[in-house]
């Protein structure tokens, strides 16, 4: 698995866990990431083992990423936090954590997250 590529997954699994618990919905949204990353099954196997374990931001090399993948990690994350239906104020907080670690400016955040809540908004039914 590409250093790129580990870093985004295993940061949305820890943004999974941001409300302390990775359940049915976010289970499912593993295996769309692994599938959409076409992860083999030995990097898929390796994922999936991760994600049994309660993960925080601490945990992922996010400097792996280049300046368009943090970007879309801000995306995918938000619409990872949606996945139940609404974003908690840990995930909320969670978020904006990972904006700041991501080194984005606060402006650029903003606009990303709010675009991003938006587009969740309208996929509520759907995830």
């Amino acid at each position: 698995m590409q250093p790129h590529v580990e870093a985004m997954v295993k940061s949305l699994v820890a943004v999974a866990w941001a409300d302390g618990r990775m359940g049915d919905e976010e289970h499912q949204v593993l295996d769309g990431l692994i599938a959409a990353f076409g992860l083999a099954d030995g990097d898929a196997g390796e994922i999936r083992e991760y994600a049994k374990s309660a993960r925080t931001l601490d945990d992922v090399p996010l400097g792996e990423l280049s300046a368009d993948d943090r970007r879309l990690l801000l995306h995918h994350a938000v619409i990872v936090t949606y996945v139940d239906g609404h974003q908690s104020d840990e995930e909320k907080a969670l978020v904006e954590d990972l904006a700041t670690r991501l080194h984005i400016p606060e402006k650029e955040a903003a606009q990303v997250i709010s675009a991003s809540t938006a587009h969740a908004e309208k996929l509520k039914d759907l995830l």
